[in-house]
């Protein structure tokens, strides 16, 4: 078994983030190399994007575990945009806040929640030894009508779950940890790594 992996991304959130879903699972889980620039993602899949910033990043690692991670929001009534456009959705530099205001302002036309059906989806793609496993995890759920909560980022304070009548950025960390895309698409990596590989 491996007790650790290099994750593929420069954002910090989703590295304390990912920590905290695997921190019963005594896995680390390591920051990319701070001097590591990753190219543009150019893939049309949020699969394709995450194999992209592990091979990247394999690199310059060698024979290290490395996952490369994409996420994003896909909206019904939109065609699934933003897709794999979600973290640039409103241009660059990525930024939170616009990317919430431009897909509230697309959204406007359709004044029925039922009407705004959106899901979450993360795909984890691991690399070792030259193989590749992918493993995903999706959350169902609507956007609504204005941002709610101050906990999570991107557009955690818009997406509410069917569970409960509340957004993501009104969850505690531990609460969304338990339902969340990123938190399935992790813990299945998770068994395989702890149960599959020698």
């Amino acid at each position: 078994m491996t007790s650790s992996f290099y994750l593929a991304t420069k954002n910090l959130n989703k590295v304390l983030e990912i920590r905290n879903i695997l921190r019963d699972k005594d896995i680390l889980v390591k920051p990319a190399p701070s001097d590591i620039s990753f190219p543009e993602e150019t893939g049309k899949t949020f699969e394709k994007n995450a194999l992209l910033k592990a091979h990247y990043l394999q690199k310059f690692l060698g024979r290290e575990f490395v996952v490369g991670e994409d996420s994003g929001l896909v909206v019904e009534k939109l065609g699934g945009l933003p897709g794999v456009l979600s973290a640039r959705f409103a241009g660059e530099p990525s930024d939170d806040r616009r990317n919430i205001e431009k897909l509230l302002d697309l959204l406007a036309p359709y004044k029925d929640i039922k009407e705004r059906k959106a899901k979450f989806v993360t795909v984890a793609a691991l690399i070792f030894n030259g193989k590749e496993e992918v493993f995903k995890g999706e959350v169902d759920g609507f956007i609504t009508f204005a941002p709610r909560g101050s906990n999570g980022f991107g557009y955690d304070p818009v997406f509410k779950i069917y569970e409960t009548d509340k957004t993501f950025a009104e969850l505690t960390m531990e609460e969304k940890n338990r339902i969340s895309h990123r938190a399935s698409a992790f813990r299945q990596l998770a068994e395989y790594l702890l149960n599959k590989v020698k």
